[in-house]
């Protein structure tokens, strides 16, 4: 299989290759960076597995939750990318949880196989839910949803382990009593999930290359910013 993936859902950007059974990985800075220099990573590293977007099977990424800024740069590029490969004939695209990347990455690096994944949701908020391994072949299976929560809001006891990068933003007020690993949704962990998404019909058209936005509004009118400043006052 040979398969594009890449996600620019956090501050880390992370891209991979994957042709047959070799894998080249890219890790950067995201964030507002990740618009920039997306497209331009992406090909150096095609040309590195010595092989064009038009060789790809699929287009893998992360949708979200994440970032507004940077699930729009990940849609906008797997959608161009995927409309215009192959002479205009198209690229599948398969659009993946970033949550469940995270508890992929927390499988690959910690062994965890029940495990909450959270992602900072910055407000101070996270995005949270709970992942469970299934077996070679299967993946992972969430429970219950995405949830956007505040941090003191994620039901985790010390039989837990949550996983992410939300305990950083959130320090000793995200879940206390449980273990935390940190994982992050690599283009690497996209790219383990991808084979049983693909065969289970997973993969759409280029157009439905889209963002999971869980949090619906990110900025204030002058009227509720002005209502909240006047809460504030003594």
């Amino acid at each position: 299989m040979r398969l594009l993936a890449f996600d620019t859902s956090t501050e880390h950007l992370s891209i991979a290759v994957q042709v047959g059974e070799h894998v080249l990985a890219h890790e950067g800075a995201g964030g507002a960076q990740a618009s920039h220099t997306l497209i331009a990573a992406i090909r150096a590293l095609l040309a590195r597995a010595g092989s064009g977007l038009d060789d790809m099977d699929a287009i893998v990424f992360g949708h979200g939750p994440g970032a507004f800024t940077g699930l729009r740069t990940a849609c906008a590029v797997a959608q161009g990318l995927a409309f215009g490969a192959r002479s205009g004939a198209g690229l599948p695209v398969l659009p993946v949880s970033t949550l469940l990347a995270v508890a992929e990455d927390a499988r690959a690096g910690h062994g965890c196989e029940r495990v909450l994944a959270t992602l900072d949701a910055r407000m101070g908020e996270v995005y949270a839910a709970r992942c469970i391994w299934q077996g070679a072949g299967r993946g992972w299976r969430m429970e219950g949803g995405v949830r956007l929560v505040a941090p003191e809001a994620v039901d985790a006891g010390a039989d837990d382990i949550v996983a992410g990068n939300a305990r950083a933003a959130c320090g000793e007020r995200l879940a206390p009593r449980a273990r935390h690993v940190a994982a992050l949704p690599t283009a690497a962990a996209l790219l383990r999930l991808a084979p049983p998404l693909l065969a289970a019909g997973a993969g759409v058209a280029a157009a439905g290359a889209l963002p999971l936005y869980v949090r619906d509004k990110v900025a204030q009118t002058t009227a509720e910013r002005a209502a909240a400043h006047a809460g504030q006052q003594p």
